[in-house]
């Protein structure tokens, strides 16, 4: 399974549309849907939750709890991801949709890691500001 990029566009601070094409072991589709952040507890955490259409393929609904602590001079983001699938993605089983669901949540979050980079580790940081937190303090105005 090899997802494209995603196409987003921001509909406010906390919703945003999306389009991906995913491949899921035999069945491959392109996935339109809406994905909201929720139960904002700044700079601490959130609830991201999604959901998408694939068509024939059938449709997807999940989300991931996220949560961020301080780590040395950065922030530990630690995360839990739940998935729930109909249609010909249904048959697949429940194994490889587990699995799945999985693996593009670590791949969301280490592209994540990487686009937004980290301070290098000589540069001073405030104490209670890694750079997941300065981000998302940016992002959704958190102070």
């Amino acid at each position: 399974m090899h997802p494209r990029l995603p196409v987003a566009e921001k509909l406010s601070d906390t919703e945003m549309t999306a389009k991906v094409v995913l491949q899921v072991g035999p069945v491959k589709a392109a996935f339109s849907g809406r994905v909201q952040l929720s139960d904002i507890d700044q700079p601490n955490g959130y609830k991201i939750t999604g959901e998408g259409n694939g068509g024939v393929a059938g449709y997807a609904k999940g989300g991931a709890v996220v949560r961020l602590s301080d780590e040395g001079s950065g922030t530990l983001l630690r995360y839990d991801a739940k998935a729930d699938v109909g249609g010909k993605l249904a048959q697949l089983g429940g194994r490889l949709i587990d699995a799945t669901s999985r693996k593009l949540a670590g791949e969301f979050f280490e592209r994540f890691g990487a686009v937004v980079g980290g301070v290098p580790a000589a540069a001073p940081q405030p104490k209670k500001q890694g750079w997941l937190r300065r981000l998302l303090a940016r992002w959704f105005g958190w102070t």
